[in-house]
């Protein structure tokens, strides 16, 4: 009954109060996240109990449900916001449940016609910056906040005129008073158009747009569209903080512009040591059913911010492929059936690292795109490459560019050479030699490399036997 395409299937850690049974605080659980409350309900019809969340499995040993849930009970508009109300909303407020965690979500088929997946993807990115294979190299200005809009676009020339590609907003950059958000724009086009003409090459900036209401959004929106080049911007919006609603406003409104998804907040639900919310793939995978071009999925714990390989890993994967497998779910981001002969070569296809759009591209929820920050820079480019398994992704080094010690053009330079080192398998100190901008940044950085992974050795339980 579960799978047959007409519910969406959840996994969760649940735990309640000492003593009381799994499958007597999942039931609750089920109820509160979908029709229902803690006692049962006198005014219920035959319908309305055919809209029930159905626990299907559990594990006691590990705290496990299985919780499937009937897609028609969602809002028929593709409203990511209303689907996480149900799974991921008053249930987390329950006094009776002391851990509850969104571990794997699986939509069918039949469900992913009715959300609007991404648009613009980085496969558009790549061409307007003719990029062919290598990942999109991307720097944040840093300090985050602070610098006149004169500066900040100092900030933007240097690193592109380094070679990088694409420069975002931090997070909270909006319209404070010494850089006015206009200004910003204009001062942005203006070292755009400067580099591109000295280099030859175009570039990509990315504006935050988040605001305190829809319309200031939407006019910000259209006032980089009038400043700015088709192609050369995206628009970033904090989608936790600002909302589904911002996200999926956006990616309605303007359809051909790349959506920038910057998580600021995730960690509250996401941390491994979190009791409630969910994980880094289920956000992840919520992003693209909304349509983001793309969306930080961390560093694989090789930069500064919390996160496993493992998980960020799969976070890339279900942001990526057709064909993801998670911890509990099997995702095939399709609208056409499992046993459909061009869905099956698509899959192939794409496990030997070939293209598969000619095989119904269409009928596909579109490829959302990996964006790497916190803590990387050019010493940690190769462990990260390594890592990852793929090129698709865009990296937004801060401190990573603007701290090397010959300053934000140099540290551009040093990441496309740190790749080159990586892409010909030469060892970076070795290709190096005759790299000034490489050879300070693994000076630099280097060191700091050094004290951490000393500092993850001391960390480690000693071995008394």
């Amino acid at each position: 009954m579960v799978f047959n395409g007409q519910y969406l299937l959840a996994v969760y850690r649940i735990r309640g109060k000492e003593g009381v049974a799994l499958d007597d605080i999942a039931t609750e659980v089920a109820a509160e996240s979908s029709t229902g409350s803690n006692v049962k309900i006198g005014t219920s019809t035959n319908f309305s109990e055919s809209m029930n969340a159905v626990i299907y499995r559990m594990d006691e040993s590990q705290n496990l449900v299985w919780i499937g849930y009937p897609w028609r009970i969602f809002d028929s508009g593709g409203n990511i916001q209303n689907i996480l109300t149900f799974l991921a909303g008053n249930i987390f407020g329950m006094s009776s449940v002391k851990e509850c965690k969104l571990l794997d979500v699986y939509f069918p088929p039949q469900m992913l016609v009715h959300y609007d997946g991404p648009s613009y993807t980085i496969d558009d990115m790549r061409k307007y910056l003719q990029i062919e294979k290598r990942p999109v190299f991307g720097a944040i200005v840093k300090p985050k906040i602070g610098l006149t809009s004169s500066e900040y676009a100092e900030v933007c020339y240097d690193f592109w005129s380094g070679g990088g590609d694409f420069v975002k907003n931090d997070e909270p950059q909006a319209d404070q008073d010494f850089a006015p958000f206009e200004r910003m724009v204009e001062d942005v086009r203006h070292a755009m158009d400067r580099v591109e003409m000295e280099t030859g090459k175009t570039k990509v900036h990315s504006f935050n747009i988040s605001s305190v209401d829809f319309d200031t959004m939407l006019k910000r929106a259209n006032l980089i569209q009038s400043v700015m080049k088709p192609g050369s911007y995206a628009f970033l919006v904090d989608g936790i903080t600002a909302g589904w609603m911002a996200v999926q406003t956006v990616r309605r409104h303007y359809p051909n512009v790349f959506l920038h998804f910057h998580r600021a907040g995730h960690g509250a639900f996401t941390r491994e040591e979190a009791p409630f919310g969910f994980t880094v793939p289920v956000l992840t995978k919520f992003a693209r059913l909304a349509g983001a071009s793309g969306i930080h999925t961390g560093t694989a714990a090789v930069g500064k911010m919390a996160g496993s390989p493992k998980e960020d890993v799969m976070a890339a994967r279900q942001a990526l492929n057709l064909y993801a497998e998670g911890d509990f779910f099997k995702q095939i981001w399709s609208e056409i059936p499992e046993k459909d002969e061009d869905l099956k070569k698509a899959i192939e296809l794409e496990a030997k690292g070939e293209s598969y759009k000619d095989f119904g591209y269409w009928r596909i929820t579109k490829k959302t795109c990996p964006i790497v920050s916190g803590g990387l820079n050019p010493v940690l480019l190769g462990d990260f490459l390594d890592i990852i398994g793929t090129q698709d992704f865009i990296t937004t080094m801060g401190g990573g560019v603007n701290s090397h010690p010959m300053g934000t053009r140099a540290g551009a330079v040093a990441v496309l050479q740190a790749y080159e080192a990586w892409e010909k398998q030469i060892p970076l100190e070795e290709y190096a030699k005759d790299k000034e901008e490489l050879r300070e940044a693994i000076a630099f950085f280097g060191k700091k490399k050094n004290d951490r992974e000393s500092e993850a050795d001391e960390d480690k339980p000693m071995n008394v036997g």
